[in-house]
């Protein structure tokens, strides 16, 4: 008799080779190969920049206000004679802080609300119907209104856009689940005895990862537009604490004379959504259930 752990590979053998596909997949995929490297050198500039300028952000300068571009300064200096790349470099770390921070909360906030509404039946009209009315709001002024009820900090954004987010997320989740709770495999669990949890953690969860991911790519994305968005509108973080927002905004009054001063950060925030959107495109294509059964 064929023994049939002989004949069929292990399930773990399966999920090691299904992940090393991924794996090489994402590898040959160009706008995800863009979107990393694009992050990657984004966020590098934002841990290490900072330590090889040797520069305070906030340190003023009479003397040196409105330089363009040099050699001293290559990304010029603003109002205050302050170094615009130093800034913008640290700016990084506020900025990207935020946009991770937004799309980690969302996410798991998110998770856990679209997963409650659609494994628990009960529970759905009323979840739902909750996220349908805060979806109601577009996200900026939803945000907008919370960040000017909380005050211009940085807490403030992370906690009026992930507000913001969250809806957006349960709903991904909750249509995955939706799906994934009348396979068969499932059912099998339920069968065998296994527990709600058991199944939620185990089953459900896992393969709630993929659209998850894809999603919280472009919320991370979309918040860096949206703290630069509500920066500029004074509800971001209060200066002289930089972010890329806040840099442009104390530029909008010398767009003509010191074009510099917005320019930089501008590009900035344009490089960081860009590659966030590009990682996320990558990813969508790969990890898109539909197109795994098309190919």
């Amino acid at each position: 008799m064929t023994d049939v752990g002989l004949v069929a590979p292990s399930t773990q053998i399966l999920a090691e080779r299904r992940r090393f596909r991924v794996l090489r997949k994402l590898a040959a995929h160009r706008s995800f190969k863009i979107g990393l490297v694009l992050v990657t050198v984004l966020a590098l500039c934002a841990i290490i920049g900072p330590m090889l300028t040797g520069t305070d952000p906030t340190a003023m300068s009479i003397r040196y206000r409105f330089k363009p571009p040099s050699a001293r300064f290559p990304f010029g200096s603003d109002q205050y004679g302050r170094d615009i790349l130093t800034r913008v470099l640290y700016g990084g770390r506020l900025s990207l802080g935020i946009g991770f921070s937004v799309a980690l909360l969302s996410g798991v906030f998110g998770a856990m609300i679209g997963i409650l509404a659609g494994y628990f039946r009960a529970l759905d009209p009323y979840v739902m119907r909750l996220m349908d009315a805060l979806m109601a709001f577009p996200a900026i002024l939803l945000a907008i209104g919370i960040g000017a009820a909380l005050g211009a900090q940085a807490s403030s954004i992370v906690v009026a856009l992930s507000v913001a987010y969250v809806p957006r997320t349960a709903r991904i989740v909750r249509a995955s689940v939706l799906v994934i709770r009348e396979m068969e495999y499932l059912q099998a669990a339920r069968v065998s005895g296994a527990g709600d949890a058991h199944i939620i953690v185990k089953h459900v969860l896992p393969n709630c990862l993929g659209p998850l991911i894809v999603q919280l790519t472009f919320i991370f994305a979309y918040a860096i537009l949206a703290e630069a968005t509500l920066s500029f509108l004074g509800i971001g973080p209060p200066p002289p604490a930089p972010s890329w927002g806040n840099i442009i905004a104390e530029g909008r009054d010398y767009s003509v004379e010191a074009w510099w001063v917005m320019l930089f950060p501008g590009l900035a925030v344009s490089l960081a959504a860009l590659g966030m959107n590009l990682l996320g495109d990558g990813l969508r294509d790969v990890l898109d259930p539909r197109l795994k059964i098309e190919t």
